[in-house]
């Protein structure tokens, strides 16, 4: 997959080239938002890294111009963390939001987690772990041969741990994945979620599937 960084500071830029490339990304750099912008028309890339303070064009135009032609992944980078910032970015169309200074891991979780969201799934294929089955195409869920009522958000999070099955799914994740944006660290949206599902999926039944690993998230496992 292929990353551009846009990003005027070259110690900056040079320091997440380097991380990305390790982490298996081909990566390109510009310095200034309108090669940026260029080169983002140009090339079909899997994400875009856009820093806010550019010469020649700021990070708003930047991408207020490519969401005009482009539906790219793209990631904001600023050193200001003000509220009015954040939804001004997520309102011109901006997919995530990194306050510097930051962690790389962090950096690397987000960027993962938004090409996961992009991944192309085959909705007519059945997916099923022990006696539970889920027919995306139909829109249905069965357990044990039981048919299993879901509302519209109950069931993208329950396709989404069977998809990843096996796999410990953080909130970060699932809220991202899920309802498409960032919530702020106190809300319960996924446990509230993951409880609604539990009644429905495994209390009604003999074992259950839908594991919590505390501190970490959740997973869909058959620990039979």
């Amino acid at each position: 997959m292929r990353i551009l960084i846009i990003e005027d500071e070259e110690k900056a830029a040079d320091y997440l080239r380097q991380g990305l490339t390790e982490s298996g990304y081909i990566v390109d750099i510009a310095n200034t938002g309108l090669d940026g912008f260029h080169l983002a028309l140009q090339t079909d890339y899997s994400l875009i890294l856009l820093d806010v303070n550019l010469p020649t064009m700021d990070g708003w135009e930047v991408l207020e111009l490519i969401r005009r032609r482009k539906q790219t992944r793209v990631i904001m980078l600023t050193a200001h963390s003000r509220l009015e910032e954040k939804v001004r970015g997520f309102e011109l169309g901006a997919d995530d939001y990194l306050v510097k200074p930051f962690q790389f891991p962090e950096l690397l979780a987000r960027i993962r987690t938004l090409l996961r969201r992009g991944e192309t799934v085959m909705v007519n294929e059945s997916l099923q772990i022990a006696d539970l089955v889920l027919d995306p195409s139909g829109h249905k869920a069965f357990r044990a041969g039981q048919r299993i009522d879901l509302t519209g958000k109950e069931f993208a999070l329950l396709h989404l741990l069977l998809r990843r099955r096996g796999e410990v799914l953080t909130r970060t994740e699932i809220t991202s994945l899920i309802w498409d944006m960032n919530f702020d660290c106190d809300t319960n949206v996924v446990e509230v979620a993951i409880r609604r599902l539990r009644v429905k999926v495994d209390e009604p039944f003999e074992h259950r599937l839908i594991h919590t690993i505390r501190g970490v998230g959740y997973l869909l496992e058959d620990q039979q």
